[in-house]
């Protein structure tokens, strides 16, 4: 085939843009790689997005791939930005299981609640509105800035040093009562009650109605008697005074009934119990009450079950033998319900309280060297709380003073308490109550001495100082107090009026 007739379509194109050139350096291939890419992107930029059938830019014509090709579309979006998307399975059943997602509507922002009052120019023209009802921001005020206050220099340091000596006078003065304590010096230095003996009256109260005068000097002048005048106490009419109940008599005990015998308590409870069984027995006559099974016991079985005894002796021996038990039970039960329950045991014991100290109420003092021992003052107040007793135990270095008032029993029970139960000459180590720190206790009140040792108490002892009756309590319930001086002692009892008694114990040895 001659090459000059051949086909056009077959013929090789002799145009300059089908020509390969081929570089012969690197740089070139550089350079014509670039050139290529470039043509791509702006051949993608053009016309690739839509997806039609455009015609390239005619100064795109050129960016062709060798041989005249096209770009692969691979190489056609390079350059471009596109977001990755995730390519779903196009299955019937996932098409139809997608749901578009709606867009959430943005939630509409509220306007806040306007809390800000009325101004207060809105305050002033509002006809009515009462100044003095509204609050303190409803007047315009001027606010003043606070200034600084400076403390003036050695404020501080005068106060420390005020509080120093304070507290080294109170120190002194403990040192003082301590050493005064031990030398037996009163810590007061106040001294004893001095009782002066008053001058007689210039005329005694019971003639001051018959004396018209100040002093017994005009009793030779008559006219100074009011015997018969008209205003004189002297009569001749006769004062018949009320008579009154002895008051002594309401303490009498009640007469006890005599004693009876043992014979004799015999004889009252057969002739009771016989009465009993025949009121018993005219009422089952009559058919007022059933008539009681027999008392069947093993002594008189074969008497009262003879035929039975025999036939089973077994069997009714097994039914005594439940008699007896039920007997015995129901027994048991009715003393049961004859107690008392702990709540009217202590009612009993109240009422029977009331009535011992409703027939006169009896005093005892006591004077205690030394309260220690802890038992010994629990033993003081426990007993007292239990016998409904009133009064005070007051403590002090040097002795203590108990006071105690109650009905006639519980004074009696009380005094042996005292002066014959307790041994006084006993001590036991100290013993502190949850809640409490052994520094609240005084030196003086410890068992144990500076050397953690017991106290020897071998003369100690409990001595009975006063002992009567009296009109009515004075205290209105036990207590008890610590007092370090005399005078502390004394004001505790003068409320009471019985100082009297600290007095009389101090000077009894």
């Amino acid at each position: 085939m001659d090459r000059g007739k051949a086909s056009p379509i077959l013929a090789p194109r002799h145009d300059s843009s089908s020509r390969v050139g081929k570089p012969e350096t690197a740089a070139e291939k550089l350079a014509a790689m670039k050139a290529r890419v470039a043509a791509a992107v702006g051949k993608s930029k053009v016309g690739g997005g839509t997806g039609l059938n455009v015609a390239p830019h005619p100064a795109l014509v050129g960016n062709r791939g060798g041989l005249n090709v096209e770009l692969h579309p691979a190489l056609q979006d390079l350059g471009q930005y596109k977001p990755s998307k995730t390519i779903a399975p196009k299955f019937a059943t996932s098409i139809g299981n997608s749901r578009p997602q709606v867009e959430k509507a943005t939630a509409k922002v509220k306007k806040p609640l306007d809390l800000s009052g009325p101004s207060a120019e809105e305050t002033r023209n509002n006809p009515y509105f009462d100044i003095s009802l509204g609050g303190q921001t409803a007047t315009l005020k001027n606010r003043h800035s606070r200034q600084l206050v400076f403390n003036q220099k050695g404020k501080y340091i005068q106060q420390a040093n005020a509080l120093r000596r304070q507290a080294a006078l109170e120190a002194m003065k403990k040192r003082i009562a301590e050493s005064s304590r031990k030398i037996g010096i009163d810590e007061d230095l106040d001294t004893e009650k001095k009782y002066l003996i008053e001058e007689p009256p210039a005329i005694e109260w019971w003639d001051e109605g018959l004396v018209d005068a100040k002093n017994y000097d005009g009793l030779e002048d008559p006219k100074t008697l009011k015997l018969d005048t008209v205003d004189s106490i002297i009569t001749e009419y006769i004062q018949h005074p009320v008579l009154l109940e002895p008051p002594q008599e309401k303490n009498t005990p009640a007469p006890k009934p005599m004693f009876l015998t043992s014979k004799e308590q015999a004889k009252l409870r057969r002739q009771r119990r016989m009465a009993e069984l025949k009121e018993q027995q005219a009422k089952i006559r009559l058919g007022l009450e059933p008539a009681p099974p027999p008392k069947v016991k093993k002594g008189n079985l074969m008497r009262v079950l003879g035929e039975e005894a025999v036939k089973d002796p077994t069997a009714v021996e097994a039914r005594v033998n439940r008699e007896i038990a039920a007997r015995h039970q129901a027994h048991i039960e009715m003393n049961e319900e004859r107690k008392l329950t702990k709540e009217q045991r202590h009612e009993k014991l109240a009422l029977n309280q009331e009535k011992d100290s409703a027939k006169g109420i009896r005093m005892m003092v006591f004077k205690i060297d030394n309260l220690s021992n802890g038992s010994h003052r629990f033993k003081i107040s426990k007993n007292a709380e239990q016998m409904a007793l009133t009064g005070i135990c007051v403590m002090h270095p040097r002795f203590n003073l108990v006071i105690v008032e109650g009905g006639e029993h519980s004074i009696r029970q009380y005094r042996k308490l005292m002066l014959q139960r307790i041994d006084w000459t006993e001590n036991s180590p100290t013993r502190i109550k949850e809640g409490t720190k052994a520094e609240a206790l005084q030196d003086w009140l410890k068992a144990e001495d500076e050397k953690g040792e017991l106290k020897d108490m071998t003369l100690n002892k409990c001595t009975l100082v006063f002992e009567g009756e009296e009109k009515a309590r004075a205290f209105r319930k036990w207590g008890s107090k610590v007092c370090e001086t005399d005078s502390a002692a004394r004001e505790a009892l003068t409320r009471a009026k019985m100082e009297n008694f600290w007095t009389m114990a101090k000077s009894m040895h």
